[in-house]
């Protein structure tokens, strides 16, 4: 064999190497590079909610109404601003009309008060703990929610019925309250609980909170 035929051997063999290395690493490369752009899209777990009039209500416990009364109109908005971005053709009713009859009126069940102010689905927020502090001097805000979503005129049987589980924002450990104001902290665990809540209702990506620590305290 003289040596150009060893020389084209030569090549041939690295060839039939290194090209299925290349396929591979760019098929991971590509992969890499969808996961980079779309994120980890979760679906809506209830989608129900697409062109219908619906009100968005959150009932506290009675002893966080009287503790910190306006974080249920907060949250409630919150949700209600998500809703109405992230999902095509929804119809939400002013919070201040929801909050005007919920404080007017004797009420148990939340499809009364969707018969009430004519909507079409209730989504029913019960608040069941929240608080802001881990001790006296550090952040660590924790909640628990039960979710529910009744179509008003199928009767009392919720559509949706979820047990969240407990909030705790930010996840992996309390911060310094020196850190940053209290009200400033309380938004931003409000915003938190308001996108775990609103995420039921449309596909997401399910890495946005993953830097919770992080951004716990920034503006």
């Amino acid at each position: 064999m003289d040596r150009k035929q060893k020389w084209l051997g030569l090549v041939s063999g690295v060839f039939f190497i290194v090209t299925p290395l290349l396929i591979a690493t760019g098929c991971n490369l590509i992969a890499t590079g969808m996961y980079v752009v779309s994120g980890q899209n979760t679906t809506a777990e209830f989608n129900g909610l697409k062109n219908k009039r619906v009100a968005v209500v959150c009932r506290p416990v009675t002893s966080l109404h009287f503790r910190d009364s306006s974080v249920s109109r907060d949250l409630a908005k919150q949700v209600s601003l998500l809703l109405e971005k992230e999902i095509s053709k929804i119809r939400l009713i002013d919070q201040r009309e929801v909050f005007e009859w919920a404080d007017e009126n004797n009420w148990e069940e939340y499809p009364e008060i969707g018969k009430a102010l004519n909507a079409e689905m209730v989504v029913g927020i019960d608040l069941e703990d929240f608080t802001l502090f881990h001790g006296q001097t550090l952040y660590q805000g924790k909640a628990n929610i039960r979710l529910l979503v009744y179509d008003v005129d199928a009767g009392r049987e919720p559509a949706f019925e979820k047990n969240l589980p407990q909030a705790i924002y930010p996840p992996t450990a309390p911060i310094p309250a020196s850190d940053s104001q209290e009200a400033h902290f309380r938004r931003k665990f409000v915003a938190y609980l308001a996108r775990q809540i609103a995420h039921h209702f449309y596909a997401h990506d399910s890495t946005v909170d993953f830097a919770n620590d992080s951004t716990a305290v920034q503006n």
